[in-house]
């Protein structure tokens, strides 16, 4: 019930490379871990471990354990302890958190300065920071060992074997690691979605939008008969690509690789670049805004409560739910639904992609936490069901009941204010919000485990997921010269695919595309390609894959 993750790791969560892989260098990434390493916490007079009882029920500990969390977010909200999900968490397990946030350059200060916080989540599980945890932070199977052996029955060993370093020992777990058997097993859900307003969509006799021509003619037709609508909207495009990158490849089913396993450029496959060559002739006619380009997330979201796109295609369902809820509410007649929209010119299927098994936030025990046998037992509690279900629907009886089909209903109160109060929803309950290990199966015990304004995209969307098991984690090690190219290389396409849709002419489109080309073979684009391709080859051994 997130939004997107690799939408968002994409388009807000880059590390800045350089500074933190050079302080990682100056300071081994274990800055103040010299001299103040934790010791091992003594759990005399506390409890014994159990493998069949979670630590923090046995925990006699009576004073709480104040820790610090460093979320390496501005946006995340660090209040702890008024709402009804992390007020339960406090009591549970007798802890104070205290949340820090910020950015890369506070992220550097802590390796620089020596005073690490307790605990750490990051968003790039490829990041020097994430692969020198080693030096940083604790491992977690030794954790598990000292202090909580149930995180065992809780964490997915798939997950565990998939974060492991080269020592062989796991230091970092996720949020919405989705394995093979997840998807197997149909509990993940699509947060992909090509949508347009109900009452358009009627307006204009259910138009097929599925090849090229057809959508530029409905969107001619659009800014039409509604000028004062945006006809064809995207998610924020900032440094990234919005949904305008692997988020229409993927509904075009652009393959993942070259039939030879090796790595394949989507941004150059023939039948994306047809529709790119699309959007720029809706762009000449007027059907996508200049400010489009410049948006911000804050900006895009405000367009979408108010209706202000005819069409749209979200990457991220869950994040945006909250603006199209609120459209929704305003405007039950107008809400987005999705439809089949834009198609492979070449007959393929949509391929959506979801978390892969290296999820989103990463959450790391530091060496110098006061109290890792407490930061394990958050480990285990929020992995375990009773934490999973607390963080997503609250309290049984107070936010909650079970129906007749034990499926769990949100008390009407609550459910009112999730539909037309968003804000105030999320200050006082900040459930499906607080998701550290959250993880999407859980949306599946619930009828409204999804926000009203997004079910019927999940249901359009079944059947259409496809793990990007292969692709993950795939770039050069930062600090190679590969690396440097690549993030060159980043640049130039997002500039480039810009440049693409706002092209004046198909002259100036294929110049755009010729100096993109050319730009691959000068900054060693086939050294990337290789290493790339190795990286896949050794992730399907790591996970069995053909």
């Amino acid at each position: 019930m997130i939004a997107n993750k690799n939408v968002l790791r994409k388009n807000g969560f880059k590390f800045g490379a350089a500074v933190l892989t050079t302080a990682l260098l100056l300071t081994g990434c274990g800055g103040g871990g010299s001299g103040k390493e934790a010791a091992k916490v003594s759990l005399e007079n506390r409890y014994e471990l159990d493998p069949e009882t979670p630590a923090w029920k046995l925990d006699k500990k009576e004073e709480p354990t104040q820790l610090t969390w460093y979320v390496n977010a501005d946006w995340w909200n660090t209040d702890f302890g008024s709402d009804v999900v992390t007020k339960k968490i406090k009591e549970d397990l007798n802890i104070d958190i205290k949340f820090i946030t910020g950015d890369d350059t506070k992220l550097n200060t802590f390796f620089a300065g020596g005073d690490m916080p307790d605990l750490i989540t990051v968003f790039d599980a490829n990041s020097a920071v994430a692969q020198k945890a080693a030096s940083w932070a604790l491992p977690l199977d030794d954790l598990a060992d000292q202090y909580d052996p149930y995180f065992r029955k809780v964490a997915a060993e798939d997950t565990l074997n998939w974060f492991q370093l080269k020592d062989g020992k796991t230091y970092g777990y996720p949020n919405y690691s989705n394995t093979q058997a997840n998807y197997d097993d149909g509990e993940i859900q699509a947060t992909t979605a090509f949508a347009i307003r109900q009452d358009i969509y009627e307006a204009l006799g259910k138009p097929e939008m599925g090849t090229p021509e057809q959508f530029e003619s409905v969107m001619k037709e659009i800014k039409s008969k509604y000028p004062k609508l945006i006809p064809f909207g995207f998610n924020a495009i900032g440094e990234g690509t919005g949904s305008l990158g692997d988020t229409l490849q993927d509904f075009l089913g652009v393959p993942l690789e070259t039939e030879d396993g090796q790595f394949y450029n989507r941004n150059l496959d023939e039948d994306y670049l047809a529709w790119v060559k699309a959007l720029n002739t809706v762009y000449r006619s007027g059907g996508i805004s200049d400010d489009s380009f410049a948006d911000d997330g804050t900006a895009f979201e405000e367009k979408v409560k108010a209706g202000k796109y005819a069409t749209l295609l979200i990457g991220g369902t869950p994040q945006l739910s909250g603006s199209l809820q609120t459209f929704k509410s305003a405007h039950p007649d107008q809400a987005y639904m999705a439809i089949d929209g834009p198609q492979s010119t070449e007959g393929r299927q949509p391929t959506l992609n979801q978390s892969g098994i290296t999820g989103w936030m990463v959450n790391y025990i530091t060496k110098q936490c006061k109290d890792p046998a407490k930061a394990m037992q958050i480990f285990t509690y929020l992995l375990s069901d009773e934490g999973q279900i607390l963080m997503q629907y609250g309290i049984e009886g107070e936010t909650y009941k079970k129906n007749a089909d034990g499926k769990i209903e949100l008390l009407p109160e609550v459910n009112d204010m999730r539909l037309n109060n968003s804000d105030q929803y999320k200050k006082e309950y900040r459930m499906s919000e607080f998701m550290f290990f959250g993880h999407d199966k859980y949306a599946l015990l619930s009828d409204n485990g999804s926000p009203e304004s997004i079910k019927q995209m999940r249901q359009w969307g079944e059947g259409k997921l496809v793990p990007h098991f292969v692709l993950e984690n795939i770039n050069p090690d930062q600090g190679t010269p590969q690396a440097r190219s690549l993030t060159a290389i980043n640049t130039k396409w997002n500039t480039a695919l810009v440049s693409l849709i706002r092209a004046k002419d198909d002259a100036s489109f294929d110049a755009v595309l010729n100096d993109y080309k050319s730009f691959l073979d000068q900054n060693g684009w086939e050294d990337i390609v290789k290493v790339r391709s190795e990286k896949m080859a050794a992730n399907r051994e790591k996970l069995g894959l053909k």
